[in-house]
C-alpha cells in the first residue's frame, strides 16, 4: 500500500485544497474563466515552487561542492542517489510538455488509447530492471556509446553518439521547449519567445549543478507534478459534473464514459480514424515494445539515472518509476478526455482553434485557464516542473555524451576532470540556445507534439534497439552487423517515412508497424553477418545476476495484474 497510499494522500490533499475555497461556483459560466490569466495568488504559489526547487538544488550543490570536479559525480552522481530519487528522476525526466500538452491533446482527439505509451512503459521498466540493468552495471557501463564501443568498436560508438546528439537536440529538446513555451504562454499571457527563454534558463540553473542536483530536485518536481496534476484532473472532472448536472467525481467519470464512450477503448480496430497512430494489437505485441524498450533501456537520457547505483537500488528505483507510470494517464490523459466531453457540449469552441483550425494541443492549456486562483498557480507549477525537469535531464545527457564520448576521446584526450566538467556545462548552455533557435522551424505543431516525437524517434529506434538487444544476448553479433542495423535501419525507416522505399505504399502502413518491419530486417541482417564472421567481443554475463529480489518480484507481479485488469476493462 506504500506507493498507492502515497497517491491516495496526494489526491486527498488536492481535494482538501479545493475544499478551502479553490472551487468554481456551481452555476458560474465556465467561458468567463477561459481567458483569465495568472493572478497574484497564482504567482505566489509558483514563486514558492521556484524558491523550493532552486534553493534545494543550491543547497545540494554547495553540500557536494568538493566533488564537483569529478565527471562520475557530475554526470552520474555515482553512488549517491537513493531508490526513491532514481525513480522520481526517471519520471520527472520522462514526463514533460510532450505528455501534459501532447498526450493530453491526444486524449482529446483519440481518448484513453494513448495511455498505452504509459502503461506499456510500466511493463517495459520491469524488463529493463530484470535484464538490462544487470548487464550495464556488471560491465561498468556509464554511457550508451560506451556500451557500443565496448561491445562492438569505436566507429559504431561514434556514429551512434552523433545520432543521439542530433536526435536529442533537434527532436527532444526542441519539442519540450516548444510545447512547454506554448502552454506557459497560453496560461500566463507572456510572449512565446520569452517563455521559451525563461524555461531554458530555469533548466540551465538546475542542470549545471550536475546529476546529483537534478536527481534530488526531481523528487520535489515530481511532488508538484503529481499534486498539481491530480488537482487539475479533479477540477476537470468537477467541471464535467457541473456542466452535466451530476455531483461527485465518480458520477462525473461515469458521465464521461457515457458521453465520450468512443474515447475509452485501448485497442483500435482497422478502419478506426486513429488506427494509423495506434494499430490494434501492435500496441501489445508489436512495435510498441520497440519504442519502449529502446527508450527505457537503451537511452542515455533515461538509463543515466540508475547507472551510478548498485543493482538493488537501481531496480528499486525502476520499480517505483513503473508504479508512477500507472498513474500518469490519470494526470495527463483524463483531462484531455474531459476537455473533449465539454467541447462536444459546445464549450470553448473558439479557444481550441489555432489559425482557424482545431488544435488538440490547446486542450490542457485551455483547461488550466478554467481553474481558479491559487489552484491555477499549483497546476502551472506542476506543468513547469515537468518541463524543466525534462529539459534538465535531456541537457545533462547531451552534455554527458558529447563530453565523455566525443570531446574526451577525439578532441582532448588529455583533458583533466575539471576541464571536462567545464566543457559539460558549456555544452548544456549551447544545446539550449540551439533548441531555442531551431524549435519554431521543426513543424512540431503540425501533427501534435507527442506524435511528432514518437515518429521522429522511431526513425532511429528499430536499428538501434536491434544493435543493443543482439549485443546483449548473442555473442556472435559483430560490428558490421551493428553498423548495418544502426545506419541501414535509419535509412530504411527514413525511406518508408517519405514513402520512397519500393515494395509497398508505406504511407498506408502505421509507423509502429513500419518500426517492427525495420527491426526484423535489422535482426536478420545481424544474424547473417554474425554467422559469416562471428565476433569474440561478448559481455560479462552471469545468469545469477538476473535473479530478482523478493520485493522486486512481488512488485512486478502487482504491476502485471494491474495492467491486465486495465486492458481487460478498457479493451
Amino acid at each position: 500500500m506504500g506507493v498507492f497510499g502515497g497517491f491516495l494522500r496526494l489526491w486527498i490533499f488536492a481535494k482538501f485544497m479545493i475544499s478551502l475555497g479553490f472551487v468554481l461556483p456551481n452555476h458560474i459560466n465556465l467561458l468567463s474563466f477561459i481567458m483569465q490569466k495568472l493572478q497574484t495568488l497564482d504567482y505566489v504559489v509558483f514563486l514558492v515552487y521556484f524558491v523550493i526547487v532552486a534553493g534545494y538544488g543550491y543547497w545540494i550543490y554547495q553540500r557536494k561542492k568538493s566533488k564537483e570536479a569529478s565527471t562520475t559525480d557530475f554526470f552520474l552522481a555515482e553512488g549517491s542517489l537513493t531508490w526513491w530519487a532514481i525513480g522520481a528522476s526517471l519520471i520527472a525526466s520522462n514526463i514533460s510538455a510532450e505528455q501534459f500538452i501532447g498526450m493530453s491533446g491526444n486524449g482529446f482527439s483519440m481518448g484513453l488509447a494513448i495511455s498505452t505509451y504509459e502503461w506499456m512503459a510500466a511493463a517495459t521498466l520491469l524488463v529493463v530492471g530484470y535484464f538490462f540493468m544487470p548487464i550495464y552495471l556488471k560491465n561498468h557501463i556509464f554511457t550508451m556509446p560506451q556500451f557500443l564501443n565496448q561491445r562492438y568498436n569505436s566507429t559504431v560508438s561514434l556514429i551512434m553518439a552523433i545520432f543521439w546528439l542530433f536526435l536529442y537536440v533537434l527532436v527532444n529538446l526542441t519539442s519540450i521547449l516548444f510545447l512547454g513555451a506554448l502552454a506557459v504562454s497560453t496560461i500566463s499571457g507572456i510572449g512565446f519567445t520569452t517563455c521559451m527563454i525563461g524555461l531554458a534558463v530555469f533548466a540551465i540553473i538546475i542542470t549545471i549543478g550536475g546529476m546529483k542536483v537534478i536527481g534530488y530536485t526531481d523528487v520535489i518536481q515530481v511532488f508538484f507534478l503529481i499534486l498539481g496534476g491530480l488537482a487539475t484532473t479533479y477540477l476537470a472532472l468537477d467541471l464535467v459534473g457541473q456542466e452535466f448536472g451530476v455531483t461527485g467525481i465518480s458520477s462525473a467519470f461515469s458521465t464521461m464514459l457515457e458521453k465520450s464512450e468512443d474515447h475509452f477503448h485501448m485497442i483500435f480496430n482497422e478502419g478506426h480514424p486513429h488506427y494509423m497512430a495506434l494499430p490494434g494489437l501492435t500496441v501489445l505485441i508489436g512495435g510498441m515494445w520497440i519504442v519502449n524498450l529502446n527508450y527505457w533501456g537503451c537511452n542515455q537520457y533515461i538509463t543515466q539515472r540508475a547507472l551510478g547505483a548498485d543493482l538493488q537500488t537501481a531496480r528499486s528505483g525502476i520499480l517505483f518509476a513503473a508504479f508512477l507510470k500507472l498513474l500518469m494517464p490519470i494526470i495527463v490523459v483524463l483531462p484531455g478526455i474531459a476537455a473533449y466531453t465539454l467541447y462536444q457540449k459546445g464549450l470553448f469552441q473558439a479557444e481550441m482553434l489555432t489559425n482557424g483550425e482545431l488544435n488538440q494541443d490547446r486542450a490542457y492549456p485551455v483547461l488550466l485557464n478554467l481553474l481558479p486562483q491559487g489552484l491555477k498557480g499549483l497546476s502551472f507549477a506542476a506543468l513547469t516542473a515537468a518541463i524543466v525537469a525534462s529539459l534538465a535531464g535531456k541537457a545533462n545527457s547531451i552534455s554527458t555524451i558529447f563530453t565523455l564520448d566525443i570531446y574526451k576521446k577525439y578532441i582532448a584526450p588529455t583533458a583533466d576532470e575539471k576541464q571536462l566538467v567545464w566543457i559539460g556545462r558549456v555544452t548544456i548552455v549551447v544545446s539550449m540556445i540551439l533548441a531555442i533557435v531551431i524549435s519554431p522551424y521543426m513543424g512540431i505543431d503540425k501533427k501534435g507534439g507527442f506524435q511528432f516525437i514518437q515518429e521522429m524517434t522511431g526513425l532511429v529506434s528499430p536499428g538501434l534497439f536491434a544493435a543493443f538487444i543482439m549485443g546483449f544476448f548473442w555473442k556472435k553479433t559483430n560490428s558490421a552487423g551493428a553498423l548495418v542495423a544502426i545506419v541501414g535501419g535509419f535509412l530504411m525507416a527514413l525511406a518508408m517515412h517519405n514513402n520512397v522505399l519500393p515494395g509497398a505504399d508505406w504511407s498506408t502502413i502505421p509507423f509502429l508497424d513500419r518500426m517492427g518491419i525495420v527491426f526484423v530486417v535489422c535482426v536478420i541482417a545481424m544474424i547473417i553477418l554474425g554467422l559469416w564472421k562471428p565476433s569474440t567481443k561478448g559481455l560479462d554475463i552471469d545468469v545469477a545476476m538476473f535473479k530478482p529480489s523478493t520485493g522486486f518480484a512481488i512488485g512486478s507481479a502487482i504491476i502485471v495484474v494491474i495492467l491486465t485488469v486495465l486492458y481487460t476493462v478498457f479493451w
